[in-house]
């Protein structure tokens, strides 16, 4: 296996994880209730299985530990999707879907085996007490917190807890020289799934939602009003890296932009009768002018988004292709307080296709890598590679032909943009190199970047500070040899890197989505789609006419 492969298996695993757990339905709604429990009768066969290992095996067998380790294999031997969640996992499974979590109310990373606070939320149990950002919680309950016992895992344990209950921490803050003690009473913090909203041009405003949430549709509703009301006449949605998440939130805010009776989606299923999901005609937004940007990460909810916009013909589609994840999975919860996610139907865009990406039964890892294979296949990088199944031809209302089988295709393809990668670059990012030089430098200048309260007058800054150089001298005490052509080729991708990283960490998630915005060529080429006045398609008798 070569180096290249290599270093994108960790980025599959988990995007696939993710994707398992993200998992789109609207049935959560209708069934969250439901309980199961395995059938015990002598002509079950499982059950009999582990009635005679309990009964003669050589050895003493926990049966519980034993069906918690078969459940998983169970499933899946069904699809990529059906899966087993245990009693102790479900309520981090589900926090982010309900939207909010009962915690202290910051983010943090972990340096050097001790967490640091990154960014305090505005009004959140942390900042009443006066946390900071640069604080460091090196004591939890009256015992030291630092070294190798701190992971992510083991700090989101310690700091998470039930609304009400109280927590104290022991604070390093730099300059201060005797530990401060801090008591939060935790409580509920919300779980943004819009990260991002802002004026891109004066008539143009931009929306990142990176989940579909029980409060996706609020909180999209919201910030579209606050960007027409700063004069918006067209809009951005951005779903890439969104893998999923409920249904119906993202069924709600396709109902704002399509007219009256309108399909938006439907579901169907060998024991799920066909369920159709329309638009009742009193959407916000049905006139606006709209752009989705998708790529490869783009699944389930997201697709369901993207292809009733396509296949109604009422905007385009920027960026890659989509995941293709077209399986509906219904909860169901086990008396212990486990769950599992059971394939029950198939959705369906307008078109009638199904847009669930080929697998086999038994077969994951093949699935996991197929976004890997993409990438070797040159799919990332010229849309010729794209081979879509033309056996699944589709039309849209107006009678453009879109295919199934395989994730959505867009309507215009954007590269992935690698002009500056070298291999210097490539070990930067891959050692995340910057993340730590980002966090160092912020942390150390924290007084000074306080001044400036958005990214532009912060990255002015930055631009005079020396950091390409600076961070060169900190990679090689990292161990990344100074390569100077190598740096001169990806100077622009380093500085990209590097204000992105403490812009980040100085500001917050939306600073640093419109700094990365500003260079995009997938967010470029929507605002010139959309100042051209072409974001409404064309049929296709329309366009020969042009010619």
């Amino acid at each position: 296996m070569n180096n290249k492969t290599s270093r994108f298996i960790p980025v599959i695993i988990a995007v696939s994880i993710v994707v398992g757990i993200l998992i789109g339905t609207f049935y959560t709604n209708h069934f969250s209730g439901n309980r199961l429990s395995i059938i015990n009768t002598s002509s079950n066969k499982l059950n009999d299985l582990l009635r005679i290992i309990d009964d003669k095996y050589v050895d003493t067998v926990s049966m519980g530990d034993l069906v918690e380790k078969a459940m998983p294999q169970i499933l899946a031997e069904l699809d990529p999707h059906s899966m087993y969640i245990p009693a102790k996992d479900v309520e981090e499974s589900n926090a982010e879907l309900k939207g909010h979590f009962s915690g202290i109310g910051v983010s943090f990373s972990i340096h050097k085996d001790t967490i640091c606070i990154n960014n305090v939320i505005k009004g959140g149990p942390s900042e009443k007490v006066g946390l900071m950002p640069g604080d460091r919680i090196i004591a939890v309950d009256d015992s030291a917190f630092v070294g190798k016992v701190v992971n992510n895992n083991s700090a989101m344990r310690k700091l998470k807890g039930e609304k009400g209950s109280s927590v104290k921490l022991g604070i390093y803050r730099p300059g201060v020289k005797e530990t401060l003690n801090f008591v939060v009473v935790r409580g509920d913090i919300p779980v943004k799934s819009v990260d991002s909203y802002y004026m891109i041009t004066d008539n143009i405003g931009y929306v990142r939602i990176n989940k579909f949430a029980e409060t996706t549709y609020a909180e999209t509703m919201i910030a579209i009003a606050t960007l027409q009301q700063q004069g918006a006449k067209s809009l951005i949605i951005d779903l890439r890296n969104n893998t999923g998440g409920y249904m119906g939130p993202a069924v709600q805010i396709i109902n704002e932009f399509l007219p009256k009776d309108r399909l938006i989606v439907y579901t169907e299923g060998r024991k799920s009768p066909r369920e159709e999901y329309r638009s009742d005609g009193r959407g916000t937004n049905q006139n606006t002018p709209l752009v989705l940007l998708t790529n490869e990460i783009s699944a389930s909810a997201s697709e369901i988004f993207s292809g009733a916009i396509q296949d109604n013909d009422r905007g385009l589609i920027i960026g890659r292709r989509t995941f293709g994840k077209g399986l509906v999975q219904q909860p169901i919860d086990f008396r212990d307080g486990s769950s599992m996610r059971l394939t029950v139907a198939r959705y369906y865009t307008p078109s009638g296709r199904c847009i669930q990406k080929p697998y086999v039964r038994g077969e994951g890892a093949e699935y996991e890598s197929d976004i890997l294979n993409r990438f070797n296949h040159g799919e990332f990088f010229s849309q010729d590679s794209i081979k879509p199944d033309t056996t699944e031809i589709y039309h849209t209302s107006i009678g453009r032909e879109v295919y199934g089988g395989g994730g959505i295709m867009p309507d215009i393809f954007v590269a992935q943009d690698t002009t500056g990668y070298t291999s210097y670059y490539m070990t930067c990012v891959n050692r995340g190199v910057y993340i730590e030089f980002g966090f160092q430098y912020t942390d150390k200048n924290r007084k000074k970047l306080e001044e400036f309260k958005d990214q532009k007058s912060m990255v002015a800054y930055l631009k005079t500070q020396n950091l390409v150089e600076k961070f060169v001298r900190f990679a090689e005490t990292r161990g990344i040899k100074r390569r100077n052509l190598l740096i001169h080729k990806s100077y622009k991708l380093l500085e990209s890197l590097i204000y992105g990283s403490i812009v980040n960490y100085a500001l917050d998630i939306n600073d640093y989505i419109e700094y990365l915005n500003e260079t995009d060529p997938t967010v470029l080429k929507a605002v010139d789609v959309l100042e051209k006045g072409e974001a409404f398609p064309k049929a296709p008798e329309a366009d020969k006419k042009g010619k």
